[in-house]
């Protein structure tokens, strides 16, 4: 498995090793003890779950507070996405921070995204699956958004038009008055 650090602490981007020939391929896309000696973290993944998006809808950005807060190990099935984690963990030197970067199904990497960040991401392709685990399970009181357009976070998402987004986050808050990790 191939590992690249990011910029911001414990958010990882993993790929996993290919196996191609003139069949397809086959490809171990996760492995608990791979993924913890990748990581350092052994996480009990409780949920799978499995969006699919066309072009140009912006889903997130998404998070839940303790006691259920989630890490997710992000990937995609079908198509390409512009995938995106914040840091909100209140006394990180990377608060406020965000990383971005392509995850296709032709590329095969895959996004570790650690409680105390949130998630959002831009579908690039005509339709996108994606496939993420998370380690606690949903909980709709512990659930928020972040505003995906905050200028006081800047993402430099890669839009050419206006993105389809649901009405919870269209209408999510800003990064100063969102409810963040401690």
């Amino acid at each position: 498995m191939l590992i690249e650090q990011t910029a911001l602490p414990q958010l990882l981007v993993l790929t996993p090793r290919y196996l191609r020939d003139e069949r397809g391929f086959f490809v171990e896309s996760y492995n608990r003890r791979a993924f913890a000696e990748a990581t350092g973290a052994d996480v009990d993944f409780v949920q799978d779950n499995h969006s699919r998006s066309t072009r140009g809808v912006l889903r997130g950005l998404h998070y839940q507070l303790p006691p259920r807060a989630q890490g997710k190990l992000v990937r995609v099935a079908d198509g390409e996405i512009f995938d995106v984690a914040v840091d909100l963990r209140g006394g990180s030197p990377t608060f406020g921070r965000w990383f971005g970067t392509q995850l296709s199904a032709e590329k095969g990497n895959q996004m570790w995204i650690p409680p105390g960040f949130a998630h959002g991401f831009l579908t690039l392709s005509e339709t996108a699956d994606v496939l993420y685990k998370t380690s606690d399970y949903y909980a709709p009181d512990c659930e928020r958004t972040l505003a995906w357009d905050d200028p006081a976070i800047a993402i430099e998402w890669p839009l050419d038009v206006k993105p389809l987004l649901s009405a919870k986050d269209s209408a999510a808050p800003r990064l100063a008055q969102v409810e963040t990790f401690e």
